[in-house]
């Protein structure tokens, strides 16, 4: 049976060649201690005579120079290698010069020097200096093009020239309304807008029946002062899915939702209990809403009075005095709903919930708000307020 061959590492080569070395004991000793051959100790104290003099030797390395230096020239010969890849790669796929003066311009930002950017990317200094020279239009067209889809496209398909050159103004970008139109007209842009209506609101009930406190006052001046809620329908595969939703009037946010397959008092409490959670309102704050049976419901009515809040409903067959929450769910509808196919409830529910957590409240932007989203008009009041309180 064939002897198996020991192994040594750097750590224990380096330990025996200094005690020979260093602490003075002799070959034959050591062999004999560690229990080595005396032709690899003396290949190793080789190696280790040759490291002390700064030469790399014949061997594996011993010393923590040498074996530093060696993994620099590995990892040295790796990038080499990486770098070839990539040049040959990006002559097989290599973008037009245009592009790559952009790369040069956004390296500056790393503090990569120009030359050393244009020669590693193969283009000339004075190529990309007369680039920087020439008049920017093509640039600024292919940049506004470019921001304009992505404000297009992040609107759920839904925003037209107005509020896309608003967005896209919003991020530094500056483009009238007409460019923007200009650029979504040739680029095929058009939002998707189709209406339809299923009623939600049964009036004819013996339940009381609120005053319209609110009458028409959609502009309150601080936040949870009035408040709207209404519920409206979901087509999905599986069935209907109701949607209540509560909506603060002063920044247009979505205080409160709720979502069921059907559309009992306890879905509009629903909401409405997630609001007043959230908030925490002030008594006196009013709760506007349609002439609906849900929102007469002793329910509803009971916990408006636990908070002392004020009821307010819409006269009879006047959708206008609820007209702000009328226009939430149509914007959510040719926004979001109208664009898809619900296989089911569940997927319905992600996706309106995305809708305001992740698009509505921090992103949209209302013309009532001066372009801005509700989240963003909210902290920017109330920013201005304690400035003023300082």
């Amino acid at each position: 049976m064939t002897k198996q061959r020991r192994k040594f590492d750097a750590s224990f080569k380096l330990e025996v060649a200094r005690m020979v070395r260093e602490q003075g004991l002799s070959v034959t000793e050591v062999c004999h201690t560690m229990g080595i051959g005396e032709t690899a100790l003396r290949r190793w104290l080789t190696q280790y005579d040759l490291e002390l003099v700064g030469d790399r030797g014949p061997g594996k390395p011993l010393t923590p120079e040498q074996l530093r230096i060696r993994q620099l020239e590995e990892e040295n010969r790796r990038l080499k290698e990486d770098n070839l890849i990539l040049k040959k790669a990006f002559g097989l796929l290599r973008p037009g010069t245009e592009v790559i003066y952009h790369v040069v311009t956004a390296l500056q930002k790393e503090a990569i020097s120009i030359s050393r950017a244009c020669r590693v990317l193969g283009v000339s200094r004075a190529g990309y200096y007369a680039h920087r020279q020439r008049p920017s239009r093509d640039t600024a067209r292919t940049r506004h093009e470019v921001h304009v889809r992505a404000a297009f496209e992040g609107s759920g398909r839904s925003y037209g020239s107005r509020r896309v050159a608003q967005a896209v103004s919003a991020q530094g970008v500056k483009i009238g309304r007409y460019r923007a139109r200009t650029l979504m007209r040739q680029a095929g842009l058009r939002p998707v807008w189709k209406r339809k209506f299923v009623a939600t609101t049964n009036s004819r009930h013996d339940r009381p029946v609120a005053p319209n406190v609110l009458n028409r006052e959609f502009r309150p001046a601080k936040p949870d002062r009035a408040w709207v809620s209404d519920m409206t329908y979901i087509r999905t595969a599986e069935g209907w899915l109701y949607l209540a939703v509560v909506l603060d009037l002063y920044s247009r946010k979505v205080v409160g939702w709720a979502m069921a397959s059907a559309m009992p008092a306890s879905l509009i409490v629903s909401a409405l209990e997630m609001a007043i959670q959230q908030r925490n309102p002030a008594p006196g704050l009013i709760v506007h809403s349609d002439r609906g049976s849900q929102y007469a419901s002793e329910e509803h009515r009971s916990l408006l009075a636990r908070h002392k809040l004020v009821c307010s409903m819409s006269r009879l067959g006047n959708c206008w005095d609820n007209a702000v929450m009328e226009r939430f769910f149509l914007n959510l509808k040719m926004e979001r709903v109208w664009q898809k196919r619900y296989v089911d409830r569940a997927e319905a529910r992600r996706d309106i919930t995305q809708y305001i957590v992740g698009f509505y409240n921090p992103v949209r932007l209302h013309s009532t708000l001066g372009y801005e989203s509700p989240q963003k008009y909210e902290d920017k009041q109330k920013a201005k307020l304690e400035q003023q309180t300082t």
